[in-house]
C-alpha cells in the first residue's frame, strides 16, 4: 500500500530526475553482479526470483496436504547438531565452540529517580550504563553451580520446579541449570494474577520456585498461604539477605548463595543424572487468553526440533550476531529465539519494553535506551509493539514541513516499488530512513514477528523504514512456537510463509464455517501441525488432550490449532480466520472478530480495539482505546473540551470516532455488516497488568466482556 502523494509537481520532477540518474549509475555494477551469480547457482539469484520459488509441496498430492518444506519433503529435520539431542548437550556444544565469547549481557544501573509529570503522576526514570557480559564459559559455570545448589536443597530429578520472573540473564541461567539437572521447569508469566500463579504452582506440586525480589514482594508473598507445598524460594537479586514477615516453613535464598552452596566440593562432585530426549524440559503455562492458564508439557526433543526449524529460516546466523531479549521468556517465542541464538554462539543483551528505546517510558530524557547501546542485529517482536512504532513515526511524518514530508513519501513509495522487484535502495536508506532505522540501533538485519497477525501496512512500513526484512511466523505453545516463518526475501504481506523443516501442515475441513480443502482457488480448512515439535499435551488435562492432539498411524503427533488457513500456489500459508473468533449474527452473517480488529488497528485514532458480537443481535459493537494525541486533536477541531476521561465518556466524541472508524473500515474493504455500529471509548490503556491482554498483547475477550458488561448492554439497547 503506497502512501498518498499530494505533491508539488516541481519537487516530484526533481525527485524522479535524481532517481533516474542514480538508477543509470548503479545499473551497470548491478547487472554485472547478477550476470556473475546466476539464479542456478543455488543460493544466488535476485530476491524476486527466490521469492517466487515454491516454499512447500503436498506430499500426498492432495489439496489438504500434508504440506512440507521443499527441502524436507522426504524427511523432517529433528536436530541442529549431531549428538546434541537434549538442551544441556546443545548448550555444552555451544560452550565448547565459543567458550570466551559474550553470551548474556545486562546493563548497569547508574542512577534512578522519580520524575513528576504535568498531570501529577510520578514515573521512575533510570540512567543505564554499558552492558556487562558473561562469557559462554561463565554462563555454564553459573548454571552448573545453581543446578548443584538446587539439588543440595532437595530438588530431585524429574520433580517440577517453577520460575516466576521477568526476562533477564538469571532466567536463562536458571533454565540451563534445570535442563542440565533434569528438573522440569514450570514457567509462569510475570504478569499473571495471584489466583493463576497459585493454580500453576499447586497443579504442578512444586516445592522450589525461582523469582525476583519485586515479584516476591508484590505478587508471590500474598499467595504463599495458598501454596502449602512450597518450601524454598530462590531470589535472583543480590539483596537483601534476610526476609522477615514470611510464613514459617518457607526458606528464602539468594541465587548467589545457592550457587555458592552448589560450588562446595561435596555438592559439585555429586553425580548428575542428565535428561533423555524424551524427558520433560518445560511445563509452559499459557497466558490464559481463553480462561485458566493451561500447562503445556514440552520435552527436550520437542524444543530441539522446534528451534531447528526456526534457525533454518534465519540466513547467515552466526556468533557475530547480537540479539536483544525483552519479550517474556515465559512465552514460547522468546524462549525459542534465545535458545536458537545460544546454539549458534550469538550474544544476548537483555532489555525490557520500558527501557528498549531512547524514548521508552523508564529512560531518562537525554540518556540512551537499550537498542542504541546494544545495536542488535536480531530481534523478535509482537505486532502490538511494531504497530506502536509505525503509528508514532507516521504521526511525526504528518508534523514534518512540506518539503520533508514530500521527500519521505516519495522515498517510501519508490522503495516499495523497488522491494517488489527484488532490488535494494541504499541511497534512500542512507539519506531518508537511517534516522528511523536508528530507533532499533541501526544494525537490525532480521526482525521476527509472532504471537498475533501483523497487518500489511505495518509490515510494509518495517520493510521500508527499518531497512530490514520481517519474517512473519506462525506457531503455538503446543508446537514449541514452530509452524511456519516467511522467507526473508519474500516481501508479500498477509502470509506467514511455508512450513518449517521440522514439521508438516495439513488442512481439515470445517463444514460449519464453510471452509473445505476443495475450495477454489485455494484449499482452506482448520490448520493441523504435525512433527517432532508437537508437544506432549496439556498437564493433567487428559480429556482436552484427546480433543486437541491426534496420533496418526505412523505414530506422529498432530495438534489441532483451531485456526483457519489456506495454502497458496507456492506453498505459503495464509491465516484467514479462527474458530473461536467466529460469531454468527442473528441474520446469519458470520463475523470474524480478529479480522475486524486487524483491519481497524492501523487507524491512527485507535491504539487498541476489541470487536464484540452477540449471536442474538444484528450488528457488531466495539471497545476502543483511542490514541490520546489524535483524540485531542479531533476534539479541538469540533471545539469539544474536557479532561481525558470527559472526552472518552462524551457521546459526541463517540459519534465522531465512529465516523472515522467507519471510513477506515470501508477503505479496508470490510463488509457493511462487519463494521461496528456502536462503540465505547475506553480511557485506560489495556496492558498485561490490567488483566485485559496477555503478555503477548492478545485480547482476553472474557475479561473484556466482564469489564465492559454495562457498556455492552447500553450499546445493544439494554439501557
Amino acid at each position: 500500500m503506497k502512501l498518498k502523494e499530494d505533491l508539488n509537481p516541481m519537487l516530484l520532477l526533481l525527485f524522479h530526475l535524481m532517481v533516474w540518474i542514480y538508477t543509470v549509475i548503479s545499473f551497470l555494477p548491478s547487472y554485472l553482479f547478477s550476470w556473475v551469480f546466476q539464479p542456478g547457482d543455488g543460493f544466488y539469484g535476485s530476491e524476486e526470483e527466490r521469492a517466487k520459488r515454491p516454499k512447500a509441496i503436498s506430499t500426498s498430492g492432495r489439496p489438504e496436504g500434508p504440506y512440507r518444506a521443499v527441502s524436507a519433503a522426504k524427511r523432517l529435520v529433528t536436530s541442529l547438531h549431531p549428538g546434541a539431542d537434549t538442551l544441556d548437550k546443545m548448550f555444552e556444544y555451544a560452550v565448547a565452540r565459543f567458550p570466551l565469547r559474550h553470551c548474556l549481557g545486562t546493563r548497569e544501573v547508574i542512577s534512578e529517580e522519580d520524575e513528576r509529570q504535568s498531570n501529577g503522576k510520578v514515573f521512575k526514570k533510570v540512567v543505564l550504563g554499558e552492558y556487562r557480559w558473561l562469557s559462554y564459559e561463565d554462563t555454564l559455570t553459573a548454571a552448573t553451580r545453581l543446578g548443584s545448589g538446587l539439588a543440595s536443597l532437595g530438588q530431585q530429578p524429574k520433580s517440577n520446579i517453577a520460575i516466576f520472573c521477568e526476562t533477564r540473564a538469571e532466567w536463562l541461567i536458571a533454565a540451563q541449570a534445570c535442563f542440565a539437572y533434569n528438573f522440569p521447569l514450570v514457567t509462569l508469566y510475570s504478569t499473571l494474577g495471584g489466583p493463576a500463579v497459585a493454580h500453576g504452582l499447586n497443579e504442578t506440586q512444586v516445592t522450589h520456585i525461582i523469582t525476583s525480589r519485586e515479584l516476591l514482594e508484590t505478587r508471590l508473598k500474598a499467595i504463599l498461604v495458598e501454596v502449602p507445598r512450597l518450601q524454598h524460594i530462590i531470589v535472583v537479586d543480590d539483596t537483601p539477605t534476610t526476609w522477615p514477615g514470611f510464613p514459617r516453613g518457607v526458606s528464602i535464598h539468594n541465587m548467589a548463595a545457592v550457587q555458592k552452596l552448589g560450588a562446595r566440593p561435596e555438592n559439585a562432585s555429586a553425580e548428575r543424572k542428565p535428561p533423555l530426549p524424551s524427558d520433560i524440559a518445560v511445563i509452559m503455562y499459557t497466558s490464559g487468553s481463553t480462561g485458566v492458564p493451561k500447562g503445556v508439557v514440552i520435552s527436550h526433543s520437542n524444543i530441539i526440533a522446534g528451534i531447528t526449524g526456526m534457525a533454518e529460516r534465519i540466513p547467515n546466523l552466526c556468533e557475530e550476531d547480537t540479539y536483544i531479549g525483552y519479550l517474556p521468556l515465559a512465552h514460547v517465542l522468546e524462549l525459542s529465539a534465545e535458545l536458537v541464538c545460544v546454539a549458534y554462539g550469538c550474544r544476548i543483551g537483555y532489555s525490557s519494553p520500558q527501557t528498549l528505546a531512547d524514548q521508552s517510558t523508564k529512560i531518562k530524557k537525554g540518556s540512551k535506551g537499550d537498542t542504541s547501546v546494544l545495536r542488535p542485529t536480531l530481534m523478535a517482536a509482537v505486532p502490538e509493539i511494531m504497530d506502536r512504532i509505525y503509528k508514532n513515526v507516521m504521526t511525526k511524518v504528518e508534523e514534518m514541513s512540506c518539503v520533508q514530508r514530500t521527500l519521505f513519501i516519495l522515498s517510501y513509495n519508490y522503495k516499495l516499488e523497488q522491494l517488489a522487484k527484488g532490488y535494494s535502495t541504499p541511497l534512500c536508506d542512507r539519506l531518508v530512513f537511517s534516522k528511523i532505522r536508528s530507533l532499533l540501533g541501526g544494525q537490525t538485519r532480521v526482525l521476527l514477528s509472532g504471537g498475533a497477525p501483523l497487518s500489511a501496512a505495518t509490515q510494509r512500513f518495517m520493510n521500508v523504514c527499518l531497512c530490514c526484512p520481517v519474517g512473519q511466523g506462525y506457531g503455538l505453545t503446543e508446537t514449541c512456537g514452530a509452524g511456519t516463518i516467511s522467507e526473508l526475501w519474500d516481501y508479500s504481506t498477509g502470509r506467514v510463509g511455508g512450513p518449517l523443516v521440522c514439521c508438516e501442515i495439513k488442512l481439515k475441513d470445517w463444514v460449519e464455517g464453510g471452509y473445505r480443502s476443495t475450495d477454489k482457488p485455494h484449499p482452506r480448512g482448520e490448520i493441523l501441525i504435525g512433527g517432532p515439535n508437537v508437544t506432549m499435551g496439556y498437564y493433567k488435562k487428559e480429556a482436552k488432550n484427546q480433543v486437541d492432539f491426534i496420533v496418526d498411524g505412523n505414530g506422529q503427533r498432530w495438534f489441532c490449532t483451531g485456526d483457519i488457513g489456506e495454502f497458496q500456489e507456492d506453498g505459503c500459508l495464509k491465516i484467514i480466520d479462527r474458530k473461536k473468533d467466529l460469531v454468527k449474527l442473528q441474520a446469519g452473517e458470520y463475523i470474524s472478530l480478529g479480522k475486524v480488529e486487524a483491519m481497524l488497528k492501523n487507524c491512527p485514532l485507535i491504539d487498541n480495539i476489541c470487536a464484540y458480537a452477540n449471536s442474538g443481535e444484528t450488528y457488531v459493537i466495539g471497545f476502543v482505546v483511542p490514541n490520546q494525541k489524535q483524540l485531542q486533536v479531533l476534539a479541538q477541531q469540533y471545539d469539544i473540551r474536557g479532561s481525558w476521561e470527559d472526552l472518552c465518556s462524551s457521546k459526541a466524541m463517540e459519534e465522531l470516532v465512529l465516523k472515522v472508524i467507519t471510513e477506515a473500515a470501508l477503505a479496508a474493504q470490510l463488509e457493511r455488516f462487519e463494521i461496528p455500529r456502536k462503540i465505547c471509548l475506553c480511557p485506560e490503556p489495556w496492558t498485561p497488568e490490567t488483566g485485559l491482554v496477555t503478555d503477548a498483547f492478545k485480547l482476553k475477550r472474557k475479561e473484556l466482556k466482564t469489564r465492559y458488561l454495562d457498556d455492552i448492554e447500553r450499546m445493544y439497547g439494554g439501557k
